[in-house]
């Protein structure tokens, strides 16, 4: 049963509504975007279940890209379909990639020391966000011993040793021991509706993603200098399609590739911007691509921002459908069940590192992050309020007692 053009344009502009409203106060990375998502369209919009909403982290961690943006991506795709998906991809992207643009454009001053206030009160609420989706996957994927003891050797392995190889082997070890040793008896509840990609659409949206990567890695360079597009392009894709671990990865990858291109203090600007924006860190690509295309910014920023998003975005929609439907493997579920307890494990390392290290310096910001956790735990409190708590009122508070 297929819905209507009408009906499916109609969800697709909800979709829209909602994730550029999260684009405007989503804070703190793609943890804390992950536990935003998951308050907003699993426990208030009830839009998939967590089951499905594990299913899809766990996805977005096997995966090169944007992990948060692949998710919302898929969340997307499942509720209103292809045009969902990326009325949730621009929705998400649009406010970060503004501010960026408007950054490389005007270049506003940036030594104001309220600026530093209000993203000490930003990161305070991603300590907030995190720790309250921490607590609750734990309870609903971590309810046996062995889903547990995963979940904490996870985490003591990541922040013992940190690193993106030992990301991925924990995460494949966990998928391992689960396949191998948990095997579920009974299916997985999922709301996913079945057939929704086709394989031979799958297989072309793949070739794709392995046609942007040979653009860059076989063409020589003197071939790609001659289109501007190409030459700006393909970087940028390249960076998307390589990168695992989330947006702190890909600066990296960005500054081998076009480091020749901007000054360190364009490139550092950059990074510092891309973290105190609201979104995904990826949207440093609207800054770059901007300054690279200085007679076009906007077309440069656009660009930029479409090849380092696109591979990862393709690749969630080529395999989307195929994950989904193994999941009911009994032995897949097995894995898939302490994958995502590792997942928990992976969210807690980021909670304690860099989240709340980089956010709690003292008792008074350690006492507003539990003010916030209590308000969002026992009353529920909605993230705008808490939005102007830790943006307005506590900067405020910060900049009287100096």
């Amino acid at each position: 049963m297929f819905s209507s053009p009408a009906s499916n344009l109609s969800k697709s502009l909800q979709v829209l509504w909602h994730f550029f409203w999260l684009g405007c106060v989503s804070f703190g990375g793609p943890a804390a975007h992950l536990g935003y998502f998951r308050q907003h369209f699993v426990e208030r919009m009830k839009w998939l279940n967590d089951n499905d909403y594990g299913q899809l982290i766990a996805l977005s961690q096997f995966l090169p890209g944007p992990g948060s943006s692949q998710v919302g991506f898929a969340i997307g795709y499942r509720y209103a379909g292809l045009l969902g998906a990326w009325a949730a991809f621009i929705g998400f992207t649009l406010p970060s990639f503004l501010l960026l643009l408007w950054v490389a454009l005007y270049q506003p001053p940036s030594d104001q020391p309220i600026y530093a206030l209000v993203i000490s009160g930003l990161k305070l609420l991603a300590v907030v966000v995190v720790a309250d989706a921490v607590l609750k996957m734990f309870r609903q994927f971590c309810q046996r011993i062995e889903t547990r003891v995963v979940a904490v050797v996870s985490a003591l392995l990541l922040l013992g040793f940190a690193g993106n190889l030992m990301q991925i082997a924990v995460l494949v070890l966990a998928f391992a021991i689960g396949w191998r040793f948990f095997a579920c008896k009974q299916i997985v509840n999922s709301t996913t509706p079945p057939n929704i990609n086709k394989p031979l659409l799958s297989w072309l949206f793949l070739g794709f993603i392995g046609a942007l990567i040979a653009v860059y890695l076989l063409l020589p360079n003197q071939f790609i200098s001659q289109y501007l597009w190409l030459n700006l392009f393909a970087p940028f894709a390249q960076a998307g399609s390589l990168v695992f671990g989330g947006g702190h990865v890909v600066l990296p990858l960005l500054q081998n590739s076009i480091g020749e291109q901007v000054s360190s203090e364009q490139f550092l600007t950059g990074y510092a911007l891309a973290q105190a924006v609201p979104g995904p860190m990826f949207t440093i690509a609207a800054y770059l691509g901007a300054i690279l295309m200085p007679q076009t910014p906007i077309i440069g920023a656009v660009i930029a921002t479409l090849g380092v998003f696109l591979p990862g975005l393709l690749l969630i929609l080529a395999l989307l459908n195929s994950w989904q439907k193994w999941a009911h493997h009994p032995q897949l579920q097995g894995g898939i069940k302490l994958l995502n307890a590792a997942v928990v494990g992976l969210l807690l390392a980021s909670l304690i590192n860099p989240i709340a290290s980089s956010a709690i310096v003292d008792l008074a910001s350690a006492l507003a992050a539990l003010f916030g956790f209590i308000l969002l735990r026992r009353y529920q409190l909605k993230i705008g309020w808490l939005l102007l708590i830790y943006a307005l009122i506590w900067p405020c508070i910060l900049w009287i007692w100096g």
